[in-house]
């Protein structure tokens, strides 16, 4: 333990068994609450910054791919249409044309990147069906690895992610094949 940890031992308080993961970023996320995501939606506000800024790896004629936010894994993207629609009946031909390309080269991409040794692929339309945000369709691709899931997210309903979102959007828009 570092002596952080070991300072803490004088402090006032009773001890318990449970470990703590700070992760003070996320207070911007808590602090904002549920509104903005009803006010503005990001998948729609994404394209209109810079890639970096936003987490977009590669960019379509019709659809894009982002990092996720807040992955399950790193690599973590997400496909989206720039059109604000909500399910996957609603796009065109073109859409879901582009979405399915898109979503072949993450995957060879992600597999060149990280190494990864498969991948879990879907759409969640609906809150009801667990989309986060559900206005706007998005395919999820998500990078696994053979021995990623341990007991951390399992009981600890938290997942370690070794690297900082900007140096994976990086790396993946790096290995991104030119268009």
């Amino acid at each position: 333990m570092g002596s952080e940890a070991e300072a803490a031992d004088g402090l006032v308080g009773v001890p318990d068994e449970f470990q703590r993961l700070w992760t003070p970023h996320r207070m911007a996320y808590i602090k904002a609450g549920p509104e903005p995501l009803r006010e503005v939606c990001p998948f729609c506000e994404a394209p209109e910054k810079r890639d970096g800024e936003s987490l977009i790896v590669a960019r379509g004629l019709t659809a894009y791919v982002v990092l996720n936010l807040y992955p399950y894994n790193s690599g973590h993207l997400l496909v989206c249409p720039y059109r604000h629609i909500p399910t996957y009946d609603e796009a065109t031909g073109e859409e879901v044309a582009e979405i399915g390309a898109l979503t072949q080269t993450a995957m060879r991409v992600l597999r060149a990147v990280s190494r990864c040794d498969g991948f879990n692929i879907g759409m969640n339309q609906g809150a009801v069906a667990g989309a986060g945000v559900d206005a706007h369709l998005h395919q999820h691709v998500v990078p696994r690895w053979t021995s990623d899931a341990n007991f951390f997210p399992i009981i600890a309903k938290t997942k370690a992610l070794p690297q900082l979102l900007g140096e994976v959007r990086d790396a993946i828009a790096g290995a991104w094949p030119a268009s």
